[in-house]
């Protein structure tokens, strides 16, 4: 797959965060290459499902992945409706149990922009993010790290516009040796856990569509 830099895809620019940001850069320019003899069939069923319009920085395509997760589900509400969900961090908690202290440092209303950095709690990991790609309505996507794995996140969300709804499709890349260990512990993890955040955005979305 084709790597794409847009002017929503691009190197983040340097904040009070820089060596935050400093740090990912080279983790992910620098980012070796790892066995793709995946043992679950949910990755392989995963990387067969990715979609093609999705925007992957340098280094972090699927097909070069340590761990991949793909997801997708059909929402009965406008894209607007679903975005404005997704984008309000701040009440992930209320809805979708594997994320938690969510606090936005550089936004007080708690929603996710362009640059947003973010700390959480998901997968049992305090994790620091930071938003690389943000085109409302349509996508969205933002880096991790976190102190307790030695690895780097990609975490991508893409609404694509129907005539009754939208369809969503959220794709994870995974790099680092931790992802290798994450990978051998719980193949499927990734991909349960974006199965219940997508089907709990699904009913929000479509019983709060005001």
């Amino acid at each position: 797959m084709t790597d794409v830099q847009s002017p929503r895809c691009r190197p983040p620019k340097q904040t009070s965060f820089a060596a935050l940001l400093l740090g990912l850069t080279i983790c992910w320019a620098a980012m070796p290459a790892f066995p793709q003899s995946f043992p679950n069939s949910t990755i392989t069923d995963d990387l067969a499902k990715r979609s093609s319009n999705i925007h992957w920085p340098a280094g972090f395509s699927p097909g070069d992945a340590a761990l991949f997760a793909h997801n997708e589900i059909f929402i009965k509400a406008p894209s607007a409706v679903v975005w404005r969900h997704l984008v309000a961090a701040q009440n992930w908690p209320a809805w979708y149990p594997n994320a938690q202290d969510v606090h936005v440092a550089n936004n007080q209303s708690g929603t996710l922009q362009q640059d947003s950095v973010f700390e959480w709690s998901t997968f049992g990991l305090p994790i620091t993010s930071f938003v690389y790609e943000c085109v409302p309505n349509s996508r969205l996507a933002w880096f991790g790290k976190s102190k307790g794995l030695d690895a780097v996140f990609y975490h991508t969300w893409y609404l694509v516009p129907t005539s009754d709804g939208c369809q969503m499709i959220t794709e994870e890349v995974v790099q680092g040796p931790g992802a290798v260990a994450f990978r051998e512990k719980d193949p499927s993890a990734l991909h349960r856990g974006h199965e219940i955040w997508l089907q709990n955005l699904k009913q929000l979305a479509e019983t709060n569509a005001s």
